[in-house]
């Protein structure tokens, strides 16, 4: 298999527009340069760069509300988050990662792609659970969806969204979950499809909307 980066598909300048386009051009160079010699991205992706990560990072957008701040659970080399802040200019983003070649490479990439609405912090959701709060976040192939729910559902407002790339086993995993899904709290739960005649398949997504846990809920009541 190749390893040279290909050309972008005709789609994705449909897709990225604006200044989103010379800035998912200059990504792509950096996922297939630094990405791969820092062992963030394998050598065989190479060739599948803009379909199989920032095309299908890119469509997420379609389910991100507009204005808001969203937190990229374990970003990794910034998929999806760093290819929505490219996307949306008008979301704000942060990249949250706990190891720290990855959190060097974001920073580099963040300001080699002058995004000024991306912060990079290093750590782990857990703790920044309760010292921030946000409107969405996003997660791509970081836990299964029950785990994720724990990690996730602290750091978002009440109606705020989880919005979890998942595959085929996307179903599989919403229904196992269904005790987790009940102790966070979520009020909704739902698969999504995103991408379709931008992608192949078509990119699916978990989406939850999350409440008040009920432990919450009850100390809410006892104080009434």
């Amino acid at each position: 298999m190749s390893e040279e980066l290909p050309e972008p598909p005709d789609i994705a300048r449909d897709v990225f527009t604006g200044e989103a386009w010379g800035r998912a051009n200059a990504f792509a160079g950096l996922l297939a340069g630094p990405g791969v010699v820092r062992g963030l991205l394998g050598p065989r992706e190479v060739p599948r760069i803009w379909d199989r990560h920032l095309l299908n990072c890119a469509v997420v957008a379609e389910v991100v509300p507009p204005d808001v701040r969203l937190v990229d659970i374990g970003s990794g080399a910034g998929l999806p988050g760093l290819v929505l802040a490219i996307v949306r200019p008008d979301i704000t983003v942060t990249l949250l990662e706990p190891l720290l070649r990855r959190t060097v490479f974001l920073e580099e990439s963040v300001e080699a792609l002058k995004l000024g609405n991306v912060e990079v912090l290093r750590g782990r959701a857990e703790e920044l659970a309760g010292k921030r709060e946000f409107d969405v976040a996003s997660a791509r192939a970081v836990a299964p969806l029950d785990r994720l729910l724990t990690w996730a559902m602290p750091l978002l407002r009440e109606g705020g969204e989880l919005i979890a790339m998942k595959g085929e086993r996307a179903a599989e995993e919403l229904a196992e979950a269904e005790t987790a899904l009940r102790a966070s709290g979520a009020r909704t739960a739902e698969l999504v499809t995103v991408g379709r005649g931008k992608v192949e398949p078509p990119a699916t997504l978990v989406r939850v909307v999350a409440g008040r846990p009920p432990e919450r809920a009850a100390r809410r009541r006892r104080r009434r």
